[in-house]
């Protein structure tokens, strides 16, 4: 099959992403069944496998480039996308080619009737990202969970280290002892004989984290830690600490005091899947060049402009935090949000601090499971805030940037899918 052809294929199976918020009755069977067919080649090399409420995206980057500078060959698996789908399998920072997407996606669909199983969007890609790492004998796979753990078709594979950066509400009703239950789907990714690194540090969810078959547990604040975490020109400066040893003064060229956090999580990890401490100027270049697209990212000056895909209550909170603590308002904030089901979007937009906004624009994300911009827009009334409606993502980042003057901060947030739209929208302007 060419692209078009394999795509084509890829939309005619159940894409849980786009239509699920909480999904229940999940099974690995169907995945082990179709990598199974095509060899298992999720065996063929190592892989450091990440899952968490937020955070993981970053951390997977971390990882990734923490590898890269240490001379390996990397794979790196994740999901959702921003722009493309070639952006979820990456290999050594480049995402894969057309003619690569659909010679992987071909050789799934080829034997998904050997399989005796109909997979789902997520498991045909994430087979073929599995098959691609082994054609090219990738050293080291880094691997994204998509959702929860223990029944996501990443969870095929063994990881030699198993990371989780936090436990937070999503895919969740919020009722009764939902933090254990998401904890206890979360760990489902640590297998025997791996290294767990613990980014939670919830007390409450120790009985959980106790009870995995991993060899060794890594808990930050004890076995590693960031230990300080300073706001810094375009970014932070922090000291890291591992079982290994430490490194002060790094500077990290990405926004927000969490990142510090992840950044201890993914040196943590990246030491125990070596087994040893990393110099300390692989971890410099490493982290030097770090980029984390649509993560608190300026895109424009004049007004301020950042895009960010906090898409729940935690993530939204974070926003807000790193908005205060590194940026002094001298004009308006104006807020440009768009959300899916399963987020309540007055929680949301409190946690966002956009009761503290100018304006606000809301827009409907395109997918099947958007809320309305004109109940977002409701919901935001209701909280004081002067609000609009606006159809689409583009539509609603060019109303905010014709009410915006050059001293006022425009933040997009609410779902990867506005933070993709409007981030290709903007940068496709700043090169007109």
């Amino acid at each position: 099959m060419n692209l078009t052809s394999a795509l084509r294929y890829l939309d005619a199976h159940t894409n849980r992403e786009a239509t699920a918020g909480v999904v229940h009755g999940l099974s690995l069977d169907s995945a082990r069944r179709l990598v199974g067919v095509l060899g298992d080649p999720h065996t063929a090399y190592p892989v450091i496998h990440v899952t968490g409420t937020n955070g993981k995206g970053s951390t997977v980057r971390m990882v990734t480039e923490l590898l890269r500078a240490s001379g390996l060959s990397v794979g790196t698996y994740t999901s959702p996308h921003l722009h493309t789908l070639h952006e979820r399998l990456v290999w050594d920072g480049e995402p894969i080619s057309d003619d690569d997407l659909a010679e992987q996606i071909t050789a799934v669909a080829e034997v998904e009737g050997l399989s005796g199983v109909t997979p789902s969007y997520f498991e045909i890609l994430t087979a073929a990202a599995f098959r691609w790492f082994a054609d090219l004998a990738v050293d080291v796979a880094v691997v994204e969970v998509g959702m929860l753990g223990r029944y996501d078709a990443t969870n095929v594979a063994d990881g030699q280290v198993a990371v989780l950066t936090n436990v937070g509400r999503d895919h969740t009703d919020g009722a009764g002892r939902w933090r254990e239950r998401i904890a206890e789907e979360k760990v489902g990714i640590v297998k025997p004989g791996a290294t767990f690194v613990l980014g939670e540090t919830d007390p409450d969810l120790r009985a959980v984290f106790a009870s995995t078959p991993a060899a060794e547990t890594w808990l930050r604040g004890r076995e590693f830690a960031s230990e300080a975490n300073r706001v810094a020109l375009g970014g932070r400066v922090v000291d890291l600490r591992t079982p290994g040893g430490r490194i002060d003064d790094l500077y990290l060229p990405v926004h927000g005091a969490h990142q510090g956090e992840n950044a201890a999580v993914a040196l943590a990890a990246t030491e125990a899947f070596f087994g040893r401490p990393l110099d300390d100027e692989v971890v410099t270049e490493a982290f030097g060049g770090l980029r984390l697209p649509a993560r608190f990212e300026i895109v424009r000056r004049d007004p301020t402009v950042i895009v960010d895909g906090a898409h729940n209550v935690d993530g939204a909170r974070t926003v807000a935090e790193t908005l205060a603590e590194e940026f002094t308002l001298s004009g308006s904030l104006i807020v440009v949000v768009g959300l899916l089901a399963g987020r309540d979007p007055a929680d949301v937009l409190e946690a966002m601090g956009a009761t503290e906004a100018g304006f606000l624009v809301a827009c409907t994300p395109d997918s099947p499971r958007a809320i309305p911009g004109s109940q977002v827009a409701a919901a935001a009334e209701g909280l004081g805030i002067v609000a609009e409606a606006v159809g689409s993502v583009e539509d609603a980042v060019q109303r905010a940037l014709s009410v915006a003057g050059p001293d006022d901060v425009v933040v997009v947030a609410g779902s990867i899918y506005v933070a993709g739209p409007a981030r290709a929208a903007l940068l496709a302007e700043e090169h007109v």
